[in-house]
């Protein structure tokens, strides 16, 4: 062990790796991208994540520059998780610390699992209604800030949060609060970095309100800090909505309080499958309007794939070979919506296939809502790397875009099955590439951009459902405007003025060191 890791041991009561084993574990995520670190820190409290961050900071001011990347399960798509630097893993951070059933309100360590959290509030019949994998930590939920699968009705991760406890680049620790026009004069008065932040983001909102109004109004992208519009409110200010989608590039989220909202009643499901687009999307329309829970697309060629992996699923398929499939659950007066759509049957063709929730059915729409797990991780000779995934289109281009991705997939010789909500309009792709190929960084990188282009020309936005992290960051920087990149840089700038926290994420991401650390060997983790 070398001497900064013993002398942070010292220094904390988590433990700090340099062993090459613990390295490489922490050198990939979920994303199509190998970066390995210097080190890995376990922190046990708050109090030593702020010993990490002041010693790393103390290296910057004598230009030795550390990378600190915050980590929580590890499940990026863009690399986020990645440094070249020091891991901070939040995985001994996984305490509930107190429930106030009364005002539906937890307060958690940031590294707590969304199963363990949930698992904990259903004692008390409650929930935080987010569909995330389950191994995903709070912190990482709010750093990522994806759009979820019930966002369309529940709002997404945003929605829950009340309040945050982050360390800052030198190791003091902010806590949020929406202060009002006094409270936040004296707060900005303090001669502390926190008070410099509260005063420099106020003169930062001041002077460009005009824009603020803009990116609430108009922007769909994660990308850079688009909450720091949602932080002003009526001559008040809170800081919580610039961390939504920051990925640890503004500071280290500790400790959390959350929303919770009562538990409903186990869904119920139907899948309805259609040949044509035009009829899945007049189908999803009436869908809407019953509020369902979720309301997923899936090309029919990823049922079908799932469905040589043994999975029952020929119900499903009804003997199309192309197609669309709609899967809908309802959680609020599933009943009604049930018979209400039973009764709408005879507005679309014949080919159409409809599956409700049954006795009978039941065994076959659990199958279904396996399929696209057993699409994604059964890859002979490869992997569904996750390059272009989460993406925004409007619902009524969809046709628009599927033609679109007709075109690409004859130029590229992919097999590109289109998947995702089409509650929130968030949509992934997930072809099949070989990453032990030589020729994998120049195909990955081309469809990167290309898909980018046709998404941007149906009126999408590549980072609609999730930030820009390493990846997407390789098109999303170049296509920016000059004054929300401007207004972005200087939020950056402010809450990490030496430039440690994740400096090679987001706004800070080198396209042409990005993709010379694709990985060069199949992943055979879990692809969810």
């Amino acid at each position: 062990m070398g001497k900064i890791a013993k002398y942070l041991n010292q220094l904390t009561v988590g433990n700090v790796f340099d062993t090459p084993e613990i390295l490489e574990e922490y050198a990939t995520d979920r994303s199509a991208l190998k970066i390995k670190p210097k080190f890995v820190a376990f922190p046990e409290s708050t109090d030593d994540i702020r010993k990490l961050m002041r010693f790393f900071n103390q290296l910057a001011t004598k230009d030795i520059k550390v990378a600190v990347t915050a980590r929580g399960a590890g499940t990026s798509d863009t690399g986020a998780d990645l440094t070249n630097g020091v891991v901070i893993s939040t995985e001994k951070l996984n305490k509930l610390l107190e429930i106030d059933t009364r005002e539906r309100l937890v307060r958690v360590q940031s590294g707590i699992t969304l199963r363990e959290l949930n698992t904990a509030l259903s004692v008390s019949g409650l929930t935080v209604p987010v569909d995330g994998r389950d191994e995903e930590t709070i912190g990482g939920l709010i750093s990522k800030n994806i759009v979820d699968e019930c966002a369309g009705k529940y709002g997404g991760i945003s929605n829950y949060v009340a309040r945050l406890e982050v360390v800052l680049a030198n190791g003091e620790v902010l806590q949020t609060e929406r202060f009002k026009k006094y409270a936040l004069a004296k707060q900005a008065a303090e001669k502390t970095y926190e008070g410099e932040i509260y005063r420099k983001t106020a003169g930062i909102v001041k002077n460009n309100s005009q824009l603020l109004e803009k990116i609430e109004s108009e922007n769909k992208s994660l990308a850079g800090y688009p909450g720091i519009a949602k932080a002003p409110r009526k001559e008040t200010l809170d800081l919580l909505p610039i961390f939504f989608g920051a990925e640890g590039t503004l500071g280290i989220i500790s400790e959390v309080i959350l929303k919770a909202v009562p538990i409903r009643k186990h869904p119920e499901r139907v899948v309805a499958t259609f040949k044509e687009i035009e009829h899945a999307v007049k189908y999803a329309e009436i869908v809407s309007t019953l509020k369902p829970r979720k309301l997923n697309l899936f090309d029919l060629k990823i049922i079908m794939e799932a469905r040589e992996t043994g999975k029952n699923l020929d119900g499903v398929i009804k003997k199309l070979e192309d197609g669309f499939v709609v899967f809908a659950n309802f959680d609020e007066r599933p009943n009604v919506a049930i018979k209400k759509l039973m009764n709408m049957r005879e507005k679309f063709p014949r080919t159409a296939k409809f599956i409700f929730e049954s006795v009978n059915e039941r065994p076959t729409l659990n199958e279904f809502e396996n399929a696209l797990p057993s699409y994604l991780n059964h890859v002979k000779n490869g992997e569904r790397v996750p390059i272009l995934t989460d993406f925004y289109l409007p619902r009524e281009n969809l046709e628009g875009f599927l033609k679109d991705l007709k075109v690409l997939e004859a130029k590229l010789d992919l097999k590109l099955e289109l998947f995702g909500s089409l509650s929130s309009s968030v949509y992934s792709l997930r072809p099949k590439f070989n990453l032990e190929d030589e020729d994998f960084n120049k195909k990955a990188t081309m469809f990167l951009r290309a898909g980018a282009f046709i998404i941007n020309r149906q009126g999408g936005e590549l980072t609609g459902g999730s930030p820009e992290g390493r990846l997407k960051a390789v098109v999303s920087n170049t296509t920016m405007l000059e004054p929300e990149k401007k207004l972005y840089e200087d939020i950056k700038k402010l809450f990490d003025k030496n430039g440690i926290l994740n400096p090679d994420a987001k706004l800070g991401a080198n396209s042409k060191y990005t993709l010379t650390h694709f990985r060069s060997v199949n992943q055979p983790k879990i692809m969810i």
